[in-house]
């Protein structure tokens, strides 16, 4: 018998989710203590870096790394949108406000996403965009509209 990972995936991917407000909140603190949110970027992705190392090599995965060979360019550039994300919240977290901040970038997920779903980008699974799919999406940006609203 075979479980469905759909719940269990889910609730990572909601934990995950409610994980990046508040590394907005807690990295534009650190880039304001510490007068640059570049530095703080750095200390955030020395800590990511040695978490890594560490799962990599408790799980025997060391030997998998590398760059390039068989691997397509593209596939390479995750760590970029990575770097811009974070540089990017903790520059402006702290000025704009953190639940502003990440209600535009749960927009730019929502956009993202569905091109991705739709054409099946970067190997992930296909799910063409419909008018049902549209309208979903539609009432997530309202509801991000509405909820960043002030006054």
């Amino acid at each position: 018998m075979t479980t469905n990972p759909a719940p269990a995936f889910a609730a990572i991917m909601f934990l995950t989710g409610v994980g990046i407000p508040i590394l907005a909140a807690l990295n534009g603190g650190l880039g304001a203590r510490l007068g640059s949110p570049l530095a703080a970027s750095v200390v955030l992705f020395g800590l990511a870096l040695a978490i890594a190392l560490a799962g990599a090599a408790l799980t025997g995965s060391l030997g998998a790394i590398r760059v390039g060979g068989d691997i397509p360019f593209a596939f390479h550039f995750g760590g970029l949108f990575v770097a811009f994300y974070v540089i990017a919240v903790t520059f402006i977290a702290p000025r704009f406000g953190v639940g502003n901040a990440i209600f535009f970038v749960l927009v730019g997920q929502l956009a993202s996403a569905a091109v991705i779903d739709h054409f099946g980008l970067f190997g992930s699974l296909r799910y063409p965009i419909d008018a049902r799919r549209i309208a979903g999406i539609a009432l997530m940006v309202a509801g991000v509209w509405l909820a960043r609203r002030v006054g």
